[in-house]
């Protein structure tokens, strides 16, 4: 009896310790970002002996910090209001119509999950200057809806079979247009998939760096916050105290992103299971 009551205490401590095991990276970055150079180059794991912020106000300044949050932005808003569009019509449309084709039209449009990107991102970049996409942010944007509708695609078609087919004869019956239909009737009830959707694909847009390092290889004015904190490691020295700032100060919009929005991604993923 004993031992039962204490395994709930056992097991909050060992996920306890498993989260300053996954915290631990983040809390180190968090310390080094309050030190001078001197001191980073001393102990990385000493605490500071004078903690300033003044690399926070240097890392923003050297950033152009308000410019490129404004392109990082704009190509997150750009590819994820994009994803949503494409994959929730595309989804809908797939899980509604039962033949053998649109079931291998779905196995087509997902199977890009299984395809490293690193295997394809040299044509991909190729394609993407024949359609002038590169050195343009809201060309950035346009790329993220290949790569992120696949797996949205995915969550919205076991989703939408959620929903009764008799919404859609309703509001055929009524006379409303295929599309009025989907995004009046439809697409309001996606809503948890949608969020997750959102989450998802816009923490990993914003977080990003192989593919605006790839686009992106112009002036700095078009370049991403993440680029801009790469900056600070150089080819011969590392500034670690701005490279450690700078570092938060990319990360801390999408961590206060997820942390608003963390309660609908279960909810949203798990929903299209529901129902076969």
């Amino acid at each position: 009896m004993k031992r039962r009551r204490a395994l709930p205490y056992l097991a909050g401590l060992l996920l306890g310790l498993v989260a300053v095991v996954y915290l631990y990276p983040l809390i180190l970055v968090a310390i080094n970002s309050t030190k001078t150079f001197g001191e980073i180059m001393r102990n990385v794991v000493a605490l500071p002996k004078a903690p300033t912020l003044a690399n926070y106000v240097n890392a923003f300044r050297l950033m152009e910090y308000p410019r490129l949050f404004l392109n990082t932005l704009l190509a997150t808003a750009i590819g994820t209001s994009g994803v949503v569009i494409l994959s929730s019509l595309a989804g809908y449309k797939l899980s509604r119509t039962k033949t053998r084709y649109s079931w291998l039209l779905f196995i087509l449009c997902v199977a890009p999950m299984m395809i490293p990107f690193q295997s394809f991102m040299i044509a991909l970049v190729k394609v993407a200057k024949t359609a002038h996409l590169t050195n343009s942010v809201p060309g950035l944007g346009v790329i993220y809806w290949g790569l992120g509708v696949p797996l949205s695609l995915f969550m919205y078609h076991g989703f939408v079979k959620t929903v009764p087919r008799e919404l859609d004869e309703s509001a055929m019956i009524d006379g409303c247009p295929p599309f009025r239909a989907f995004f009046s009737v439809i697409f309001p009830l996606l809503k948890p998939v949608t969020v997750s959707v959102i989450v998802i694909d816009a923490m990993w847009m914003w977080n990003d760096f192989l593919l605006p390092l790839l686009v992106l290889s112009g002036a700095k004015s078009s370049q991403t916050l993440q680029l801009a904190a790469y900056n600070f490691f150089g080819q011969y020295t590392i500034e670690w105290q701005y490279a450690m700032a700078g570092v938060l100060l990319t990360i801390t919009p999408a961590i206060i992103f997820y942390l608003a929005l963390q309660k609908y991604i279960i909810k949203g993923m798990v929903a299209g299971a529901v129902k076969a």
